[in-house]
């Protein structure tokens, strides 16, 4: 999508040296003084500074907003004309770097060779028997130019691969939501899929038992009424567990505190509290901390028995811990996807994922994660 030009005083798409070294040249050239026609070196010196602030150092730009890049080029070489005894040298280069950033480096080379031409041919014109002196600066503007044209080139090689690195990481966000979906569609089908199952056949069983056996068929109506309730407590339970990491008021603490609180109700008394002076913490750690705590307290409702839950978030200077332990029955249970996936999304971070029967009965999941990403 092209972008429209806007007077921008510090540009994102802009190199930082580049900005810098502008303004201090811009002021040399400003008080060297001695122009022979101050009027058009003044003219001269406002265009440049109206390009500036307008000139786009992005391929995204609109075609007609692009030609602020040669004409920057072209007005910052036209001081050599109208006064700055060439001091305004270093803005030329500058000017190189934004053609090539905005429409690559073969256009620029191009540009860079025709001015290069052009110089030759006025100094030649002006000093027609100093044939060493044109060579030798015709030489300089080139190897400068050149210069300017590589390290344009490596800004441009920075941006592919920060461009590609993103694409990178949102293809990687999409697998790894696509396959979080994908585990709750069989952890879905698998329990509440059970339960219609069950209570379709003991609806059939109430209708074909309805006449000959009516005390039968009311005691599998009742068994599906119950089956009912345990269904829908589940897909509750899947709501709670499907609800984003709302990220926009609440951070940290406050985000887990929340997802805390969406259990209420649930039967199970469910207790947060916060331990250490709290840090910022990078946002993959933040979502790492708030799937575990998802997965712990989903986990706890679907299987434990338990009556209450303690979660506990404690900081110190290097790490962050998360800890879910409830007073249920433990498990003796091979670890499902969902804390496999964990386990390998806090080691990425350089962390560590234990799950575990606790001392004294319940069963406790804890994370511990790195409080700056490593």
């Amino acid at each position: 999508m092209a972008r429209s030009p806007k007077l921008r005083l510090r540009d994102p798409d802009r190199p930082f040296a580049l900005g810098v070294i502008f303004w201090l040249d811009f002021a040399v050239v400003l008080l060297q003084g001695g122009p022979s026609q101050p009027w058009l070196f003044g003219l001269n010196m406002a265009a440049l500074l109206g390009l500036w602030l307008v000139v786009p150092w992005n391929a995204s730009a609109s075609r007609l907003h692009k030609l602020a890049a040669p004409g920057f080029l072209l007005t910052a070489f036209a001081l050599g004309m109208t006064g700055s005894a060439g001091a305004h040298f270093p803005i030329g280069l500058i000017g190189f770097a934004a053609v090539a950033l905005v429409y690559g480096m073969a256009i620029s080379a191009a540009m860079m060779i025709a001015l290069g031409g052009i110089g030759v041919a006025i100094m030649a014109w002006l000093t027609p028997r100093d044939v060493v002196s044109i060579v030798s600066q015709t030489a300089a503007l080139l190897l400068s130019a050149g210069f300017a044209l590589g390290m344009a080139s490596a800004t441009l090689e920075a941006r592919r691969r920060r461009e590609e690195s993103d694409r990178l990481l949102a293809r990687i966000r999409e697998l790894t939501v696509a396959e979080e979906r994908a585990r709750m569609a069989r952890d879905m089908h698998d329990s509440i899929g059970h339960h219609l199952t069950v209570i379709k056949m003991g609806l059939e069983n109430a209708e074909r038992f309805r006449t000959r056996r009516p005390d039968a068929a009311w005691d599998e109506v009742a068994q599906s009424k119950h089956l009912t309730v345990q269904a829908l407590a589940e897909t509750r339970r899947w709501v709670r567990a499907l609800r984003p990491l709302d990220l926009q008021d609440r951070i940290g603490s406050g985000a887990l505190d929340r997802l805390v609180q969406s259990f209420d109700g649930s039967g199970i008394a469910v207790g947060f509290t916060v331990e250490g002076a709290e840090s910022p913490l990078d946002p993959d750690t933040e979502l790492t901390l708030y799937r575990v705590l998802q997965e712990g307290l989903t986990n706890v409702l679907r299987h434990s028995d338990a009556t209450s839950v303690r979660v506990r978030l404690t900081f110190d200077d290097a790490f962050v811990t998360l800890a879910i332990r409830d007073d249920g029955q433990g498990t003796e249970s091979v670890p499902g996807f969902g804390l496999i996936s964990l386990t390998e999304r806090t080691e990425a971070l350089g962390g560590r994922l234990h799950a575990r029967n606790a001392d004294g009965g319940g069963f406790e999941l804890s994370a511990e994660l790195p409080v700056a990403p490593r």
